[in-house]
């Protein structure tokens, strides 16, 4: 198994091309299940779960191929899909368990062919994400559901048939598979309690480009007026505001300076107040954000909560919680969206962090540095939390388990060494 050796010390300097949203890549994805035309997505990450998805998708029958690189100067690649012919409907235990947004494939396919098998994706490290809110939405829309044998098995009687929608908690997945299958549905659906990440305005502008009739973007309230069919289209993934979080905190853990091009601040306002509030300076302009680390000595203890967008993200709060290991004080960090999300605070803890936790509340007290050791990665952002942690530590930190980052970050290490970091990979 892969490890990752990081030697730190090193502030990093120099620009970092912000990646395509693996967020948005992969709803985006499964979507084009919707048409039987060939659909063209720009700006596609290559990461393991973008590999995954595309794996599900050629087993439903979907044709892909790789168009190369954005010749217009995006990192990302070129997708082409075309979901046509439909060789199965069912999307088996052994894909679905490899990535929980497999599951999104449920209400693109119920919509178009009024059936559907999907597997369970079974547990997470991070928490029960379960799909009980997926399923009642699509039982709105007419569907029949049954789970038994580890499948969800859904029917409908022709089309689906619009209604209300009402969300009791935010919900990122099942907003976006309530969403794809309206689309299609007769009549019109409104969803209420819709998530409002931007990953959901990019997945509507999408659908909207393939002749969907979907209003209220960016709001808690979706209404679709379904149409009977949906074309191809173009479109280009929006930038990851996850990566853009993390470099920026790698920028101020290391005491460095980033220029994250193609990055998009708007999307990351509750993070950038915090990261302002701790002291590091942020410069927006229309190509790039800058962030320059505090002084020395100067970063500030400050208090995150997280919640639905546009609150804070928690998948930004094991690398705050990183970077605040570091600070002058006590800093106060309230999980709030999921369980067992504390995992890398006993591998931080390896490297000398001080953390106290409390059920969903840890406490942070500033530390003067951080050593280099061993650790282990136990979910995606905890093993990038751990490579912020060691490019500030002394010395070296070599990262275990790291399989886990491959699906969410591009290139990291990459990204990082040519901005002078000392990170390389081990592989086994």
């Amino acid at each position: 198994m892969d490890r990752i050796s990081v030697i730190g010390g090193t502030p990093l300097r120099g620009r970092i091309q912000i990646s395509g949203a693996k967020n948005s890549a992969l709803p985006l994805m499964a979507a084009c299940l919707l048409t039987a035309d060939e659909v063209i997505l720009k700006n596609v990450p290559h990461l393991r779960d973008v590999t995954t998805m595309a794996n599900l998708l050629s087993y439903h029958g979907a044709v892909i191929s790789l168009q190369g690189h954005d010749p217009e100067g995006y990192a990302g690649q070129i997708l082409s899909i075309t979901s046509n012919p439909i060789k199965t409907l069912r999307a088996p235990y052994d894909l679905v368990r490899q990535m929980r947004a497999s599951t999104l494939v449920l209400g693109p396919l119920l919509a178009r062919f009024h059936e559907v098998e999907v597997s369970l994706p079974g547990g997470c490290a991070i928490g029960t994400r379960p799909v009980d809110l997926h399923i009642s939405a699509l039982e709105k829309l007419g569907a029949t559901i049954v789970v038994e044998n580890g499948y969800i098995k859904a029917t409908s009687n022709g089309r689906l048939k619009g209604n209300k929608i009402v969300f009791p908690k935010v919900s990122v997945g099942a907003t976006e598979n309530a969403l794809m299958a309206a689309t299609l549905a007769e009549g019109q659906t409104i969803i209420h309690g819709a998530a409002r990440e931007p990953e959901i305005y990019d997945l509507g502008v999408f659908l909207n480009k393939m002749g969907a009739k979907i209003t209220g973007l960016g709001s808690d309230t979706l209404t679709i007026d379904g149409v009977e069919k949906l074309h191809g289209t173009e479109h280009s993934v929006l930038p990851d505001r996850i990566e853009t979080g993390t470099y920026a905190i790698a920028a101020a853990i290391t005491g460095g300076q980033l220029d994250l091009i193609g990055a998009d601040a708007s999307h990351l306002e509750a993070f950038f107040d915090r990261l302002r509030e701790a002291g590091v300076g942020i410069e927006v302009s229309d190509a790039s954000i800058k962030v320059t680390s505090p002084a020395q000595g100067q970063l500030k203890a400050t208090d995150i909560t997280t919640t639905p967008y546009p609150g804070y993200p928690t998948d930004l709060q094991a690398q705050f919680m990183a970077l605040m290991t570091l600070s002058n004080g006590t800093s106060k960090i309230s999980e709030t969206i999921f369980e067992n999300r504390f995992m890398h605070v006993s591998e931080l803890a390896r490297m000398g962090a001080d953390i106290t936790i409390d059920h969903s509340v840890a406490l942070v007290k500033g530390t003067s540095g951080l050593a280099g050791a061993d650790v282990m990665a136990t979910d995606l952002r905890a093993s990038v939390s751990l490579v912020l942690a060691a490019l500030a530590a002394k010395g070296e930190t070599i990262i275990h388990r790291v399989y886990h980052l491959d699906r969410g970050y591009e290139r990291l290490g990459e990204k990082l060494r040519a901005c002078g970091a000392q990170i390389k990979r081990i592989r086994e």
